[in-house]
């Protein structure tokens, strides 16, 4: 197992995202722009819990989704030339989900950039519990400035 490499408050430093919607607590291994994995620790009383569902307790997809898209962010943002933008959803392609995730599993994040030309980029994404599939797909980005949105 590896060492980790980057805590939360690390990974703050480098996206925008905060709870409740900050979903990766570390990075465990990274070769910055190209590969990343990250781990999420799915707890008894993660938020989304409380409705998705109640009596079955099971981590939406979509978020897991996220996770991955997070992990992938860090990765990208931590290039030199893209500190301080931000890493946003071009597209999501060949999802598949396997296992359903449950609290007290140990998600682990992974995602290899197989293209990337500018500011907009690819990603395969796996994430696994206990080295099972339970998400893949592949996730394109772009790389937009953090101020866009913002009066002059």
């Amino acid at each position: 197992m590896s060492d980790i490499i980057m805590n939360k408050e690390q990974i703050m430093e480098i996206i925008p995202h905060r709870d409740p919607f900050l979903l990766i607590d570390e990075i465990v291994d990274m070769e910055v722009g190209v590969s990343v994995h990250a781990r999420k620790y799915i707890k008894e009383d993660e938020y989304w819990f409380k409705g998705h569902f109640p009596e079955y307790p099971v981590t939406p997809g979509v978020l897991i989704i996220e996770m991955l898209a997070q992990a992938g962010a860090v990765c990208m943002l931590s290039k030199p030339e893209f500190k301080g933008k931000l890493g946003l959803f071009g597209g999501i392609d060949k999802a598949k989900f396997r296992k359903q995730v449950l609290p007290g599993d140990v998600l682990d994040l992974e995602v290899e950039m197989i293209r990337q030309r500018g500011p907009v980029g690819t990603g395969k994404a796996l994430a696994t519990v206990n080295g099972q599939k339970a998400v893949s797909c592949e996730i394109t980005f772009i790389v937009a400035d953090a101020d866009n949105n913002k009066e002059e």
